[in-house]
């Protein structure tokens, strides 16, 4: 699954095991974080943000994540700065340039039991995403399990876990936040969006990469 640094990518599918993070605030932006310990670059984090006024932006860690992300959903801007996530039980921290953030997820719910049951190998067969996007719509409004990306890129979601997010707390470019709101209108970065309620997701993402 990991290649080394530099490496390009000449068709083929790869996949990303961690952490979708998907949060409202009161103040409109929303953000959308992964944290992903194992990937095709190594462990490497990510936020994309969409403001209120729409402008939708992404904060990744090295040029190579910075073209691979911003390759595959929409942007309006990127910035290439260090991305660090720390969590302390159920706190996450992110600082990022300009955005500093703190959430806590809660328990998880019914949903979240019924995934946590799912075998890893399981969900990261794109025959298994296949199947769950009839239903994730349903359960979860804006939600999408695959569909196509940019660069010729399709993509497949199984998700392995979902807790609630009560609290969320911090600025961006010195301006809070505010509390955890929903996350409202969906972000738009790429085929689909988070759920609408703030929520941490566990998942293994994969891209199938079309042939250069």
């Amino acid at each position: 699954m990991s290649g080394p640094p530099g490496t390009r990518f000449h068709g083929g599918r790869l996949r990303f095991d961690g952490w979708i993070a998907g949060l409202g605030t009161a103040s409109g932006t929303r953000v959308v974080l992964g944290h992903w310990p194992r990937s095709p670059f190594g462990p490497f984090s990510d936020v994309m943000l969409e403001r209120p006024d729409g402008e939708r932006l992404l904060l990744a860690p090295t040029r190579e994540t910075a073209d691979f992300v911003s390759g595959t959903y929409v942007f309006d801007t990127v910035r290439v700065l260090p991305v660090d996530v720390r969590v302390t039980g159920d706190t996450w921290s992110v600082t990022a340039g300009p955005l500093d953030l703190r959430f806590t997820a809660g328990r998880r719910r019914l949903l979240g039991l019924l995934l946590c049951a799912v075998p890893g190998v399981l969900a990261r067969q794109p025959a298994w995403c296949a199947l769950t996007s009839l239903v994730a719509p349903l359960l979860l409004p804006g939600v999408r399990t695959r569909g196509s990306a940019g660069a010729g890129r399709r993509e497949w979601y199984g998700a392995r876990d979902l807790r609630p997010v009560h609290t969320v707390s911090g600025h961006f470019e010195g301006v809070a936040l505010g509390p955890a709101a929903p996350v409202v209108p969906p972000v738009r970065f790429g085929f689909g969006s988070v759920p609408r309620e703030p929520s941490l997701t566990r998942v293994t993402t994969t891209v199938d990469v079309a042939p250069e």
